[in-house]
């Protein structure tokens, strides 16, 4: 898919699938306030409900429900004095569907919901059961829908362009350059770092935008190098992904006098997937963040020996919402899944580190900074392990 650019000449195909699978835009509905959540049962298994997107009739789906259902169930053997009463309804990526099984669940007794997974299935699940008080904790990433009884446990660009500023700032590196692709995604990016400068004492050296196509990145490459190199931006941070218009950018920079020995390449998405990216020349030295890597690795490794096969790259997610809940169960206190409860300060350890639910439906995960060498990833600056620690 991806193939080392030589010049500006060179045709290559490039994928823009700049929209993430869980990054769907939203309805506008007013939820209201978190802070509630029905009580429950301390000496009885915690029932919970797990919305996923099976019954779609796309083998897609079908595989990430499975996983999704896999995941929850391998959480669920490994906590600790606690016993959930797990069910599984399908949504088929349906959003009213997912309203009418979301308000089905709470009949039956659920007293709080996990997935579902795409924002308008969120989004409907958390207005059909607002009025019981029941909180639900989408594997969505998108903030649009968060707020009121709806939590997002999927990786925030805010989080990863905070935790990134904030590396770079004390590395001498602060004064940033964003270059973005001019689609909703990437300006959702492009804002999200824009906050975290503003938020870090680094400092915006400006923000240059393409059109995202094959010609637009090309006929855009020379204004934005120009404008990097006039600017005295010591980091350029790019909102664009290994199948976007990353490849690109990483070979037609250097190529147009932005250097990545001199001028520091940041990324706001994963550099390392596909593995093969590591080997473009121009992501040589260059940062992204990333989950705690020993952590990822020892939840693979423990799914593939239960279910024989390698974990979805969301699936993770489902174990860290049982986590959650089998840790504050496990206090003993029937308000144990309140608004107030799940936005606990010292967060919870889920399979790909720390994290913690905000009170405005988002969240923050402790991240690590890596970054390629030699076509490998090194991690540069851990993962925090408390959010009393570095990297917060």
């Amino acid at each position: 898919m991806f193939a080392v650019l030589s010049g500006a000449r060179k045709v290559l195909s490039v994928v823009f699938a700049t929209l993430s699978l869980i990054y769907l835009s939203a309805c506008d509905v007013t939820l209201p306030a978190g802070g509630g959540g029905p009580k429950i049962d301390t000496g009885k298994p915690v029932p919970v409900a797990l919305l996923v997107p099976g019954g779609s009739g796309q083998a897609t789906d079908a595989t990430l429900a499975q996983a999704l259902e896999n995941a929850a169930r391998l959480a669920m053997s490994e906590l600790d004095g606690v016993t959930v009463d797990l069910r599984v309804y399908n949504t088929a990526g349906n959003a009213n569907q997912a309203g009418v099984v979301a308000s089905k669940a709470v009949q039956d007794g659920a007293k709080i919901i996990l997935g579902p997974v795409f924002a308008q299935n969120a989004n409907a699940a958390g207005v059909a059961v607002a009025s019981k008080g029941v909180n639900v904790l989408s594997f969505s990433n998108n903030p649009d829908i968060a707020g009121g009884n709806v939590f997002i446990l999927g990786p925030t660009f805010q989080n990863t362009a905070n935790r990134l500023v904030r590396f770079a700032n004390r590395q001498g590196k602060g004064r940033i350059m964003v270059v973005h692709g001019q689609d909703p995604a990437e300006t959702l990016g492009r804002d999200a770092i824009h906050r975290a400068i503003a938020n870090s004492g680094a400092s915006l050296a400006g923000t240059v935008g393409f059109e995202l196509s094959q010609n637009g990145i090309v006929n855009a490459l020379p204004a934005i190098s120009r404008q990097v190199r006039n600017s005295g931006a010591q980091s350029v941070f790019m909102t664009s992904g290994t199948s976007g218009a990353l490849p690109f950018l990483a070979g037609l920079l250097p190529e147009n006098g932005v250097k990545p020995a001199t001028t520091q390449f940041i990324g706001l998405q994963r550099w390392d997937i596909p593995a093969n990216a590591l080997a473009l020349p121009g992501l040589q030295n260059g940062w992204f963040a990333m989950p705690d890597p020993t952590l990822s690795s020892q939840f693979k490794s423990r799914y593939q020996a239960r279910y024989g096969t390698p974990p979805h790259p969301i699936a993770g997610l489902a174990y860290d919402g049982i986590a959650a809940i089998g840790a504050l169960v496990k206090a003993g206190k029937a308000d144990a899944l309140t608004g107030t409860a799940l936005t606990q300060a010292q967060g919870f350890v889920g399979v790909n580190g720390i994290f913690r639910l905000r009170g405005d439906g988002t969240n923050e995960r402790g991240l690590a900074v890596a970054q390629i060498q030699n076509k490998q990833v090194v991690i540069i600056d851990p993962a925090p392990r408390s959010f009393s620690g570095a990297g917060f």
